[in-house]
């Protein structure tokens, strides 16, 4: 189950990625977080990120390829993985077939989290993060028990700034400008599929089973929604 998450921010993917690494063993793989840990082991690759990353500038593709490459080598991603925020690019994306393909493994499918703009910029305009244990919560859906306080660890709760509406839109915006070729780029391979976001989080986890062919009517499941994405 090699899978990659596509979708704009709020839609659900690292949910998603957590629920098949804690009941799949299948490791997320996000970019951010393997980009930190590369930097703090203080290793080769992580020494030429962070020179980037300290200039304030993006790390170049084919660094961030030998990171990816780095960690799909470990023994937790010989069973699978799922790439969330990564590739970004058309020229990332070419870059990670190659890389697969030298290690005799394709991608099984590529998952795109639909969600209206309205819904998402509902859904981030309205979280809230507890500064020291990182727990997110939602002033509708999940709220705390304390106004303003952690359940977990009590500590005080904020808002990011790139969560407030205005800016979430202008994220959606560039989001969209640079994904588009790479949406495109996975459909004329026939990976590309759609799932509806705004279902509970665990019909969508069937759904992207039922997609990645690990749930016993995996095939149909792959062959409805490749019909409903052909229709949009």
């Amino acid at each position: 189950m090699n899978l990659i998450f596509l979708g704009p921010p709020g839609a659900g993917k690292g949910t998603q990625a957590r629920l098949l690494q804690a009941r799949r063993g299948i490791p997320q793989i996000s970019t951010g977080d393997i980009l930190r840990e590369a930097i703090a082991r203080g290793s080769e690759l992580g020494r030429k990120a962070k020179e980037y990353v300290e200039r304030g500038n993006l790390v170049p593709d084919e660094v961030m390829v030998e990171i990816i490459a780095e960690r799909l080598a470990q023994p937790d991603a010989q069973e699978g993985f799922v790439l969330d925020g990564f590739p970004r690019t058309v020229a990332q994306a070419r870059s990670l077939e190659e890389l697969l393909a030298r290690q005799g493994r394709r991608i099984t499918a590529v998952i795109y989290f639909h969600l209206p703009e309205e819904k998402i910029v509902q859904r981030l305009s309205g979280r809230l993060i507890c500064t020291r244990c990182g727990a997110i919560y939602h002033v509708d859906h999940h709220p705390p028990r304390q106004l303003g306080r952690c359940d977990i660890c009590g500590g005080p709760l904020y808002q990011r700034d790139d969560d407030r509406p205005e800016v979430v839109r202008r994220r959606l915006q560039v989001y969209r400008q640079e994904t588009e070729p790479l949406v495109e780029f996975y459909k004329e391979r026939g990976l590309l599929f759609l799932v509806d976001a705004s279902q509970g989080v665990e019909a969508l986890h069937q759904t992207i089973l039922r997609i990645a062919g690990a749930s016993p009517e995996g095939q149909e499941g792959q062959a409805e929604t490749r019909e409903a994405r052909a229709d949009r």
